[in-house]
């Protein structure tokens, strides 16, 4: 008995199954992942946390040393 082996697909096929595949995945995706708004606002809040915190503690080493930055730079 002759064992028969399939037909290769086209080029076009291929790539035209691939494409329906991805946009189908894509649209799963997309109704699956509203973002993470919640996750954005922490990091944000702790961030605005972390710079207040750092300029209360270190206000006048931060502004002297931008300050000797400035003057190195502009050569006053």
């Amino acid at each position: 008995m002759k064992h028969s082996s399939p037909r290769p697909q086209p080029a076009l096929t291929r790539w035209r199954d691939a494409a329906r595949r991805h946009r189908a995945q894509l649209r799963s995706e997309s109704q699956s992942d509203r973002g993470d708004v919640p996750g954005w606002v922490l990091i944000t809040l702790m961030s605005a946390g972390l710079v207040a915190v750092i300029w209360a503690v270190a206000e006048t080493q931060l502004t002297t040393l931008f300050g000797d930055a400035i003057k190195s730079v502009t050569g006053g």
